[in-house]
Order: structure tokens, then C-alpha cells, then sequence
């Protein structure tokens, strides 16, 4: 990603001097800076494990789903019922029409 220590800080949602000492193992990260990072496209699973993951997020892909992650239950019903009605109701209709 060829950030540096300020870039990531921010990335992370945290002051550059907390990057630092999650760096340097003098402190742990919180859920929120982990899913922040992961939204802007950072491998987290490679970040605590090494081992990467077989599931690889551009950084749009990671801001969608960080972003329906904070909507609330009827929002994300919405946002199904929209996806059901731009990607799956087309792909009936091409099926019906290939018959």
C-alpha cells in the first residue's frame, strides 16, 4: 500500500504516536482501527496471522461492507432488496431468455 506511519495512523483512525506503538508491540489495536484499516483495503487476517487472506477486498468492495455494517436492520434489508432487484432480477430475466 506503500503508506507511511501518518498515512496508515489516519487510515486506522488513530493519532500517528498509537500507530507507533502498535508497530512496536507496545500496544494492541482495537476492533474499531482493525476494521478501518480493512475498509481501506488492508489484509488484516495477514496483519495478525501472516498468513493471507483468501478473500482479497479492492477498497470499494471494503467500504461497502464496512458501510452496511453500521446501517441498522431495516437499512440493510433495504440494501438487499436493491442488490436483489440490480443483480439477481437480470440474471433471471438473461436465463428465461436463453430457454
Amino acid at each position: 500500500m506503500k503508506l507511511n506511519q501518518t498515512d496508515f495512523a489516519t487510515l486506522g483512525g488513530v493519532q500517528k504516536q498509537a500507530q507507533f506503538q502498535y508497530e512496536k508491540g507496545m500496544r494492541r489495536p482495537n476492533s474499531d482501527y482493525l476494521a478501518a484499516i480493512s475498509a481501506g483495503g488492508v489484509d488484516v487476517l495477514y496483519l495478525l496471522t501472516g498468513q493471507p487472506s483468501t478473500v482479497t477486498l479492492s477498497v470499494d468492495e471494503g467500504a461497502l461492507i464496512a458501510g452496511y455494517r453500521g446501517l441498522n436492520a431495516r437499512e440493510r434489508a433495504g440494501v438487499r432488496a436493491l442488490v436483489d432487484t440490480i443483480v439477481v432480477t437480470p440474471r433471471r430475466k438473461e436465463n428465461t431468455d436463453e430457454q
